[in-house]
């Protein structure tokens, strides 16, 4: 049996797709916090428990006869650490044999502020005991496709100055996600998940001027005044600061990698920023 947390969101479900390929849906559990809004999945066959990051009882009762659980890490950030310590307790009291944990890329030498959560869950996963598998997510090219409206209108922003983004469909990073919970002897192993084709900002905006056939250039701001311009679209001020460091680590190789695991994993190249900004227009 195998459990997804977080399975109603966009990576869990996407996830959960992958593995009916392969796995009998009964064999599926989905892990959400509302099961009455999650009834398509049920209606697959798949079995659908509540379970809520906050609520250790309910994780130990959803985890009832589960063998493997991907840990999907949680949305709230400065939440995570307490909320991802809750799953890996209650797979340790419920015995479960492996945990998948969706870290970020390079942790364990990572500046960016938003991997601190991600490294404090890698030594939870350590201390527990509980055999685990790291897959080291890099960068969703949704990231930055979700906001190709506002760019063709005025043009790419951001402060990652020339460093390289080696970004990756949230489709590609689920395949790996779901070939790595059916393969057998992969407690202990680190994957390092990026796309094939890194570029950087600039190369981006001429990427949407390919597809779209209108001219569209990248222009380089300084930190703050990029977590001002997030704030200004309706992000919250602390979350703004992180995905603005996160730019600035770019800039200095934070999100970037030459590793070619994902596509290793899911047997095929990794997902064109092209084709990603043709799916978002």
């Amino acid at each position: 049996m195998m459990l997804i947390t977080g399975a109603s969101g966009q990576l869990g479900r996407l996830v959960i797709d992958n593995l009916l390929k392969t796995t009998p849906a009964n064999q599926i559990i989905a892990a959400v916090r509302h099961p009455e809004k999650n009834a398509d999945l049920a209606e697959k066959g798949i079995q659908v428990r509540q379970a809520d990051y906050n609520d250790l009882d309910s994780l130990v009762a959803a985890m009832e006869g589960v063998d493997k659980v991907l840990l999907i890490s949680s949305s709230e950030v400065g939440q995570r650490t307490p909320q991802h310590g809750n799953v890996i307790n209650a797979a340790k009291q419920t015995g479960v044999s492996l945990i998948a944990y969706t870290s970020i890329l390079n942790a364990d030498t990572s500046t960016l502020i938003l991997a601190e959560e991600h490294v404090a869950t890698e030594k939870l996963l350590v201390d527990s005991g509980v055999p685990y598998v790291l897959l080291r997510n890099g960068w969703y090219s949704e990231n930055y496709t979700m906001g190709v409206a506002t760019a063709l209108e005025y043009g790419v922003v951001g402060c990652a100055g020339d460093g390289k983004l080696s970004t990756a469909a949230r489709a590609d990073y689920a395949a790996a996600a779901a070939a790595v919970l059916v393969k057998e002897g992969q407690a202990g192993k680190v994957y390092e998940l990026a796309g094939d084709n890194a570029f950087t900002l600039s190369e981006y905006a001429a990427a949407i001027s390919k597809v779209s056939g209108k001219t569209v250039s990248y222009q380089n701001v300084p930190e703050a005044e990029y977590a001002k311009i997030l704030v200004g679209a309706g992000l919250p001020e602390g979350f703004a600061a992180i995905l603005a460091n996160s730019e600035t680590g770019a800039s200095q190789g934070g999100l970037f990698s030459d590793s070619k695991d994902l596509s290793t994993l899911i047997g095929r190249p990794t997902t064109p920023i092209e084709d990603s900004i043709k799916a978002a227009l």
